[in-house]
């Protein structure tokens, strides 16, 4: 039997983002049957809808993606009480043009991490209204929002908080099985 391909999407461009380490932290959680691929929001432009109808290479490759997976996971930062401008962009990009959206139809979950003590809860919340009108379906619990990810995330980036490996384990068994439901209603 085939994995799951599972596509991580980290929404910050930082180097030693704490999203990333998250998402590498759910990598070495996973369940046997399923992967977990990271992908990179660098090199893809701003969303200009002037050029939609032929997206840069690098569009269509991220949207290639994101047609080859089964699900999605978003681990991302928040920005100015929402989620960043760069994830935005992508979501967008990849929605475009009208009747083309890739992401339509995907399981997807949300998690994030941040230095303060909220986590991403105003963030998680504005990308869940998101994934709604892109018709995802979405974990709903358990929620994933690392607060001080700085005493959670060693100096090498990895998750040493047990409690918060604990749930990025239950969100990944509920994203396959979200996955599992969301093919089995289709007929897949």
């Amino acid at each position: 039997m085939d994995k799951l391909n599972i596509m991580g999407i980290v929404g910050s461009l930082r180097k030693d983002s704490y999203n990333h380490f998250a998402l590498k932290a759910a990598q070495a959680l996973l369940p046997d049957d399923a992967v977990l691929n990271l992908v990179s929001l660098h090199g893809i432009p701003v969303f200009n809808q002037d050029d939609e109808m032929s997206p840069p290479t690098a569009v269509l490759e991220f949207k290639r993606k994101i047609l080859a997976a089964d699900a999605i996971l978003f681990a991302t930062p928040e920005y100015n009480y929402s989620l960043p401008g760069g994830l935005k962009n992508v979501i967008d990009w990849a929605s475009r043009p009208y009747g083309e959206n890739a992401w339509q139809g995907k399981p997807s979950a949300i998690m994030g991490a941040s230095i303060g003590n909220f986590g991403i809860a105003r963030a998680q919340y504005d990308l869940r209204k998101i994934l709604v009108a892109l018709d995802m379906p979405v974990v709903i619990q358990p929620e994933i929002m690392i607060g001080n990810a700085a005493q959670k995330f060693d100096i090498d980036g990895t998750l040493t908080d047990e409690p918060t490996r604990q749930l990025i384990r239950k969100l990944l068994v509920s994203l396959l099985n979200l996955e599992k439901s969301t093919r089995h209603a289709i007929g897949g």
